[in-house]
């Protein structure tokens, strides 16, 4: 036989293989689009604030803004009274030292308060020279007065 026929044999079988692989490879189980689609994430286990009692979003808002004017005016005493447990003068003190060498801080709240039944969380938005941060308080309700949570 010549050898340009050979050759031309050579390559004609390469692409059947190549298009029979090619077949294989697309048919093979999983390759394809999966037979059920996948179950949605599960629902939330908290109650939206919109749905929170109305006192529970006023209350929270409350404690939420006396938190951002203690940081804003770095007062620890004032934060300290909106603690659910009494803190110590140390740890007063450790917070009016950070607070001190973190110098004038402009506090915000970032949203208004995520209430879930006895819990809520407060984000508070602190910008001073070395930076932004962004700080999730959490709230409790404890014997009916809502209070940083420990």
């Amino acid at each position: 036989m010549n050898r340009g026929l050979v050759a031309a044999l050579v390559v004609l079988a390469a692409l059947v293989a190549g298009g029979f692989l090619g077949l294989l490879l697309v048919a093979l189980p999983g390759s394809g689009p999966p037979a059920t689609p996948a179950p949605p994430p599960p629902a939330p286990r908290t109650t939206p604030s919109s749905q929170a009692p109305e006192a529970d979003r006023v209350a929270t808002t409350v404690v939420a803004n006396a938190l951002v004017h203690a940081m804003s005016a770095a007062d620890t005493t004032e934060f300290g009274a909106l603690a659910c447990r009494p803190q110590t003068a140390e740890a007063l003190a450790r917070l009016q030292s950070r607070w001190d060498a973190t110098g004038p801080m402009r506090v915000t709240l970032a949203a208004p308060p995520l209430v879930s039944g006895d819990e809520a969380t407060a984000t508070v938005h602190v910008e001073a020279e070395g930076g932004h941060k962004d700080t999730a308080f959490p709230l409790r309700r404890e014997n009916g007065r809502w209070c940083l949570a420990d």
